[in-house]
């Protein structure tokens, strides 16, 4: 594998980067935690990446992709993190779009593909039950054929920012008498059909940015299915292994090692900068050294999608040390910031119209909501145990 880039892809780097700079919404960059943000901020670069032809650079060509390379998707997410550009929500572009494209019919993917492209049509995931976590294919909910219907009955939980979501996609059991597995199925729900509530659940870093989603006497064209009906298993495991390999984040962990390094150089320990403690110091340094380990795996996996070979079990690997690693950046960062974050350990901050001056700098006003929030990665996307034990499974052959 070349870890070099050619000169085309540098120059590929330098269009990218223009482009970033002349378009990117400047009041973005003022946002600090997500729950401060109004639908239309957070789709806001979405719809100018939709005009542009370049918001779902990995799909196939044929469905409004860009044709990049694996490398010139790995530059474009780089460059975006240099600036912590708001990325397109991963539901509908990482998720459910995938999904489609490759498992439903043309009229579903002339109905749907188009809005998640342009970012007009937010979409929401139904995975996880208040019993079947983890254990996801122990789930309740279920989805019983009637006519042309299918009526939905059952609850959804961690169903991420569903408040604001249009369109979501739900696991339900069709089938009781087979086994877990083989009883499940993928459907499309539209938010606004009689019978679906979404209730906020408030975080422990202050903020809303979950619910719980009750479907009660739900009814759904049986056109919404997608694919084969009980087949849904099959779907949703496609799905999350292009889900765990985003999960990874490592440009954007790359630019908050920098900014780690500039918050731990202005701040002291006994009258020396921090970053100048050996024992701080050595912690930064071995995040480092995993970060640019994590960072040639995620090539080498590039490298091999680049050949053919989609998303396996490796994205087990990406999604473990990738959250991993974002909890030790959160974790030394809150360190670096010490008492100064102590003031919004509640998920307080001078965004939610406080007129109180803020304590301390400006980058310590949300360590310690950012490091209470990240405590969740390491469990959604499929909590880091069960992808330790699909490691054991599918690649040591345990």
């Amino acid at each position: 594998m070349n870890l070099e880039f050619t000169p085309e892809e540098q120059a590929f780097r330098d269009e990218v980067r223009a482009f970033i700079a002349e378009n990117y919404p400047k009041h973005l960059a003022d946002f600090g935690m997500r729950e401060d943000m109004a639908r239309e901020d957070f789709v806001a670069w979405h719809k100018i990446l939709g005009q542009k032809g370049w918001s779902v650079p990995a799909w196939p060509v044929e469905y409004g992709g860009t044709g990049w390379t694996p490398t010139q998707r790995y530059i474009w997410s780089e460059e975006n993190a240099r600036v912590n550009a708001l990325m397109p929500l991963p539901f509908g572009v990482s998720m459910v779009g995938p999904v489609i494209y490759t498992f439903g019919s043309e009229e579903q993917k002339a109905k749907h593909l188009p809005g998640i492209r342009s970012g007009e049509v937010w979409w929401c995931q139904g995975y996880s039950e208040p019993g079947a976590g983890s254990d996801l294919a122990s789930l309740k909910t279920t989805a019983v054929r009637d006519g042309d219907h299918y009526v939905i009955n059952g609850q959804k939980t961690w169903t991420t920012l569903a408040q604001h979501a249009d369109w979501g996609f739900f696991l339900c059991r069709t089938d009781p008498t087979a086994k877990q597995q083989e009883g499940i199925s993928f459907i499309l729900v539209d938010m606004k059909t009689p019978g679906v509530e979404v209730k906020p659940i408030k975080l422990l870093d202050g903020g809303y940015e979950v619910n719980e989603t009750w479907l009660t006497d739900v009814r759904v064209p049986v056109e919404n299915l997608v694919g084969v009906e009980n087949k849904g298993w099959t779907y949703a495991k496609f799905l999350l292994a292009h889900e765990r390999s985003g999960i990874a984040g490592v440009a954007r962990s790359k630019r908050g090692v920098e900014k780690l390094r500039e918050i731990a150089t202005h701040e002291t320990l006994d009258g020396q900068p921090l970053i100048k403690d050996f024992d701080f110091a050595k912690k930064v340094s071995q995040l480092e050294i995993d970060l640019a380990a994590l960072e040639i795996t995620e090539l080498r996996t590039l490298a091999g999608e680049q050949a053919g070979k989609g998303p396996g079990p490796e994205s087990s690997i990406l999604k473990i040390k990738g959250t991993e690693i974002q909890q030790r950046l959160t974790e030394l960062t809150l360190e670096a910031v010490g008492t100064y974050s102590a003031p919004y350990m509640g998920g307080v901050s001078n965004d939610n119209g406080s007129n109180e001056h803020p304590v301390g700098p400006d980058y310590a006003q949300h360590a310690a909501a950012t490091y209470f929030n990240m405590r969740k990665t390491s469990i959604y996307g499929g909590s880091n145990e069960i992808q330790r034990n699909i490691i054991t499974k599918m690649i040591l052959g345990l």
